[in-house]
């Protein structure tokens, strides 16, 4: 049951073909992946993603964001901390905090889509 729930979340990430792979055989990306795999198998209903993207080239961290897309859209609300103002646009909502403050608090009508599969 474990490993058939493992290899569920690594189809959801993509990374069904690196199940046997050690941490040392995985890029960035990829890590980066099994991360949210592992936010996954528990079936939670809120993910919070620190800088997902924060060590990523753009291509990798668009990958990220189709991923957390993907399990926004299946029911999983996904609540993210990022600087970098395109990866926040791929966002339902953008909370700008200053100083432990919130500055605003603004609702995106049309979030960046991507997706790259």
């Amino acid at each position: 049951m474990r490993n058939e729930k493992a290899m569920e979340v690594l189809e959801k990430v993509s990374l069904t073909d690196r199940s046997h792979h050690k941490p040392n055989e995985l890029s960035g990306g990829q890590c980066q992946r099994v991360a949210i795999a592992r936010a996954l198998v528990n079936d939670p209903s809120i993910i919070l993603a620190d800088e997902p993207t924060g060590n990523l080239d753009t291509k990798t961290s668009y990958e990220i964001m189709d991923i957390f897309g993907k399990i926004h859209s299946s029911g999983n609300t996904v609540v993210l901390v990022t600087h970098e103002e395109d990866i926040a646009r791929h966002s339902h909502r953008i909370i700008r905090l200053r100083d432990g403050e919130v500055e605003t608090d603004e609702k995106v009508e049309q979030p960046t889509v991507v997706h790259l599969n």
